[in-house]
């Protein structure tokens, strides 16, 4: 069996393979750039496009393409060859400088929220050297940014290479006021995100439109049983998902995605896989490639990996947790409170700044999570409620408590917990819990995130955040670049920070309703329950200020981004209305009216035998009834949708989607599931849940 250290990453043009292939003054350059945030040196781009493309050849490669991330929110690319004409019928493998460090997709395809006309085509891709190259179906695929012809962007990675950008730059500046001989290159933000995802049997699977169509049940009565036992929540895997995980893991680390840890979530079909730590633009890269090759692997083992975020009603939705620190280019995490976190000043100013930013920018945070399969899943008991709060622990509540008062912290003994039994180790308490009810909670030296939901790019709710941090370490940074005094402004900012952003921290259950009232009447926090109520906040004047500021997007890129954002969330529920329409007409009634014909029959003869049929007949009213309610709820629905028809506007598209064909779908769900409780599974078109929950081997 081979050992995974010796074919981890043997699909990517990783560090290792540069050095070993690039002549030295190349590989130098090159490794500037991506360690220390330096312009690319342009006269080196043809030599790594040969390297690049000698190695990928080697491995089998014909053709490479620029892969990017469009504002659809999946990846894109554009196959090209290595051929070139060589004279006499015969050709030559090659790839220029110029190949490799620009393309030119046709833009005009791609959602742009009015950015480029239809007729204006041409768009361009750019080299990301930050992100290694790697080989995927035997093509060699270079990370690239994405951006229309005027120079607007029209992707999720720009905008993230420039919030960390960002970052850096105020975090660099607070650093070199602790120690203005700091050899430190750049600050990065680092990320990793737990991925949730189902597995079903692509047997079933098939047989379900709405899942073929839109990644979720629209229809589904509860099986018998569902998660109530809690026995399936880190259980044992079964053979069928084993096999699924060790293939994953297997094409995850050639690519040099490093998969760490994998195990059954807490819904029946539920799974997670997590990885170890890298650098935002990086973690974004490698998740997309994650959600691909669980697709793609889970149908070679005769399953269907279900990334939507609710795909079944009464059991818990999937969602991706973003793990997000913030570190120096030599190693140094700034979120590590040390063993004596009272004393760590630069510790507690750079936990000021993300309080201050989360504070201020709650309303980002929930825009960068906000889709329409999302809405479905937060607010559940599986995930935290709309409202933002932070969850900093006891320990790091009361040093803050003490640091506003101007009382001296006074730390407690570090408990050690004893499990009593005496071949059990003991081992010492962490400083802080995990709470699971929290969207934003800190768990020792970094902050989980856990509003992202599971279908959704990382890149849109690291932006937010890196960009809202980045201006909290701006005016830190200008207020102590202009003071007399380091100390007491050092002092003076991170109790000013605790006093006025002291609302949004929060270290109790989040799915308490006194929590909901309390930190919108009494905090004053945002509730921005449904897409449409949160997109509007994009645009508002401090977002369109802090975005602009640090130059990470234009305001002409932001309304475009808002106006793509009402559009997937219209479009998303007209096609699950649309959907539900379909398979109400085609199968669901015809369905129930056979069912209901049998058993009035059924009904009728033994009436003629003189047997008593009450419970016949009135299971047959009840399949009669059920029928007229799905035919005039789906009427309705169909109505509801042929109204929208003439609406242009895509707020009002948005609004209507919520507060219209959403309680119709509501509506006509309730009828048909309590249809399929009662007609024969004989009749009953498609698999119910209890097969599609619990038909993995």
């Amino acid at each position: 069996m081979p050992i995974v250290s010796d074919y981890f990453g043997c699909l990517a043009f990783d560090d290792s393979v540069m050095r070993a292939r690039l002549p030295r003054d190349t590989y130098r350059s090159l490794k500037k750039t991506i360690d220390e945030g330096r312009e690319l040196d342009p006269a080196i781009a043809d030599v790594v496009a040969n390297a690049m493309k000698d190695w990928a050849i080697e491995r089998g490669c014909t053709h490479f393409t620029h892969w990017f991330q469009p504002l659809s929110g999946v990846t894109a690319e554009k196959h090209d060859s290595f051929i070139s004409p060589a004279g006499d019928g015969k050709v030559i493998m090659e790839f220029s400088g110029k190949e490799l460090v620009r393309g030119e997709p046709d833009a005009s395809s791609f959602p742009s929220g009015g950015l480029r006309a239809t007729f204006e085509a041409r768009g361009y891709t750019a080299w990301d050297p930050t992100s290694y190259a790697f080989i995927k179906d035997r093509t060699l695929c270079i990370p690239t940014a994405f951006c229309s012809y005027g120079g607007h962007t029209l992707d999720k990675k720009t905008p993230l290479l420039r919030s960390m950008e960002a970052v850096s730059e105020q975090a660099m500046r607070i650093l070199r006021l602790f120690d203005p001989r700091t050899t430190v290159a750049c600050v990065r933000t680092f990320v990793g995100p737990e991925q949730e995802y189902f597995l079903v049997p692509k047997e079933l699977y098939n047989q379900r439109r709405d899942l073929i169509f839109t990644g979720r049940t629209l229809f589904g009565a509860n099986p018998p049983k569902g998660q109530e036992l809690d026995d399936h929540y880190f259980g044992t895997l079964k053979p069928q998902v084993d096999a699924f995980m060790k293939e994953l893991d297997e094409e995850l680390w050639k690519l040099g995605v490093l998969a760490k840890t994998e195990h059954n979530e807490a819904a029946p079909a539920q799974h997670e896989l997590a990885p170890v730590y890298t650098r935002a633009n990086i973690a974004t890269d490698h998740n997309q490639l994650t959600m691909e090759m669980m697709q793609k692997i889970a149908k070679r083992h005769d399953l269907v990996c279900l990334l939507h975020e609710k795909p079944f009603e009464g059991v818990n939705g999937s969602g991706k947790h973003n793990n997000w620190s913030i570190g120096t280019s030599d190693g140094v995490n700034l979120l590590t409170p040390g063993d004596t976190p009272a004393e760590n000043a630069q510790f507690l100013l750079f936990l000021c700044a993300v309080i201050k930013a989360v504070d201020e920018y709650q309303d980002l945070l929930r825009i960068s999570a906000a889709s329409a399969g999302n809405d479905h899943r937060l607010g559940a008991a599986e995930a935290p409620p709309a409202v933002i709060s932070i969850f900093l622990g006891d320990e790091l509540t009361a040093i803050l408590d003490a640091l506003e008062a101007h009382k001296t912290y006074d730390p407690k003994e570090k408990a050690t917990l004893r499990l009593g039994v005496d071949v059990l180790p003991s081992f010492p308490a962490d400083n802080t819990d995990r709470n699971r009810t929290s969207p934003f909670a800190f768990t020792g030296n970094k902050f989980e995130f856990r509003m992202v939901g599971s279908s959704q790019s990382i890149a849109d709710c690291n932006v937010a955040l890196n960009t809202a941090v980045a201006e909290s370490l701006r005016i830190f940074a200008d207020r102590l670049e202009a003071a007399e005094d380091f100390t007491y402004m050092l002092n003076h900012l991170i109790r000013k920070t605790v006093r006025e952003n002291r609302r949004i921290i929060f270290n109790g259950n989040g799915y308490e309703e006194s929590w909901i009232r309390e930190a919108t009447e009494v905090r004053g926090l945002s509730n921005l329950v449904s897409t449409p109520d949160a997109l509007p906040h994009f645009l508002d004047e401090k977002n369109i200020r802090l975005f602009t500021s640090h130059g990470v997007y234009t305001e002409v890129e932001m309304r475009s981004r808002y106006e793509i954002a009402l559009e997937n969330y219209a479009k998303t529920v007209r096609i699950e209305a649309r959907t539900m329409v379909d398979m109400a007409r085609k199968e669901i009634l015809p369905a129930v009216a056979a069912c209901e014909k049998e058993t009035a029959e059924c009904a009728a003869s033994l009436k003629a035998l003189g047997i008593e049929a009450a419970a016949e007949q009135e299971h047959a009213g009840t399949l009669s009834g059920l029928y007229g309610q799905i035919a005039e709820k789906t009427k309705k629905l169909g109505d509801c949708l042929a109204a929208m028809e003439s609406v242009t506007d895509a707020k009002k598209l948005a609004d209507a989607a919520r507060d219209t064909l959403l309680p119709a779908m509501e509506d006509l769900r309730k009828s048909c599931d309590e249809a399929e409780s009662v007609t024969a599974e004989k009749y009953w078109p498609y698999p119910t849940y209890a097969a599609l929950l619990f038909g993995v081997e």
